[in-house]
Formats: C-alpha cells, structure tokens, sequence
C-alpha cells in the first residue's frame, strides 16, 4: 500500500508540472463499462461504452463532455500465445461537442506470453477512421505487461498493474501523416471472480512530428465476465 501512495504521490507531483509547464496541454477523463463474454475456449466477445469529458482545457479546470463510444470487438484464439480480433466502433460527438462523429473498423493481432506472475503481450492494429468528409488510416503497436501486486496469482479482492506504451501512425489524403505516442497505467482490483474495476492515468504526445500536443487521461473502468 505504502508503494501506491507513493506512485500516486509522484503522478499528481507531475500532473501538476504539465499544468504549470505546457501551453498545449489538456485534461480529460474517460469512464468505461466493458462486458465480456467466452462463447467457447477459442472465442470470445467485448462490448463496451466510453464516455469521455474534459477536466482541464484553455489552462481553466471545467467539466465538459466530449463523446460517447459504442465499441465491439471479436476475438479468436488461434493457439495459446496467439489470437486475431475484429472490432467495431460508433462515436457520438456532433450532438455532444459540436465534432464529428465517427465509424471506425479495426483488424488485431495480438500475441501475448506469460512468466510466472509476469504476462507480456505485443498487439498490432490497423484502424479505418471514417469521418464525414474524409477517412484516416491508424496504424497502431502497443507493448504492455501486466501482473498481480500480492504473489504470483490473481485472487478475489487482490490488486493488480498493467503498464503499456504505444505507438501510432495516422494517415489521410486529407491530412498530413501524424505520429502519436501513449503511455498508460493501470491499477485494478478483482472484486470477484466476474468482475473488476480499475483506476489508471494515460499520457499521450499527439502530432509529434507536426505540433505536439500533450494530453493527460484519467480513467476508470468497470469490467464484467458474464
């Protein structure tokens, strides 16, 4: 416990550096509620809803809401390292924010490896990012570890880490190629055996080779094994 407080305590200490230090710099937060479901050994299914809003932006702390993510993905198991995922997801932000709304189609491969506690995993997409007037293609690579914070094995009301970071190409006709960069944690509970809440914080650099923006999420989730 005495480490996460000191996590904790480091991460408001360079939350209030970005405040002080960035004239680029935006807050928000992003509420989810996944559910899951195993048909069989080799397939299973996601469905979630995401809601994202501002905290901080134009260097004023405001609430503001920004959109709405309806999200499914489908994932086969190809063997016990290896699986490939088809998803889809509608986001809601004309009737929000006054944006544009989106379709986007997403291709996954994901490969993922386990040492004792320790679990890795590499996962490679491809996005299509249909906006009204012109469409996006997102390329994206993500390297994350997660393991239990109380010995080797996950138990019903013990902590758990997932750490990521991950890398992302965007191009368009429309729009010059962007590279953006994300790097997440998460702490998470296992409140039963069905279900999980998890509490994290995600630093992204957009537009890295153009303007740089710098952006900080807070996020909270709700998962559900049904």
């Amino acid at each position: 416990m005495s480490c996460i407080k000191s996590i904790i305590v480091i991460l408001l200490c360079f939350i209030g550096f970005q405040l002080s230090s960035q004239e680029n710099f935006e807050g928000l937060g992003e509420t989810a509620l996944a559910i899951n479901h195993d048909f069989s050994d080799s397939y299973k299914t996601n469905v979630s809803v995401r809601s994202r809003y501002y905290f901080y932006q134009d260097k004023n702390f405001e609430f503001e809401n920004r959109q709405v993510d309806f999200v499914h993905f489908s994932t086969l198991k190809l063997n016990y390292n290896h699986s490939i995922s088809l998803g889809v997801q509608y986001r809601i932000r004309e009737s929000i924010d006054g944006g544009n709304n989106e379709l986007r189609f997403t291709q996954q491969f994901n490969y993922t490896k386990q040492n004792r506690a320790l679990r890795f995993g590499h996962r490679l997409r491809i996005e299509q990012r249909i906006l009204p007037n012109f469409t996006i293609l997102r390329y994206r690579y993500r390297f994350a570890l997660d393991f239990p914070l109380n010995g080797e094995k996950l138990d019903i009301g013990e902590s758990y880490l997932v750490l990521s970071t991950e890398a992302l190409l965007s191009q368009s006709e429309a729009i010059k190629p962007e590279i953006d960069h994300r790097t997440t944690a998460n702490i998470g509970w296992a409140i039963s055996k069905s279900s999980k809440i998890q509490f994290g914080l995600e630093y992204r650099f957009e537009a890295l080779n153009l303007q740089t923006e710098h952006k900080l999420f807070v996020l909270s989730s709700f998962i559900l094994k049904v």
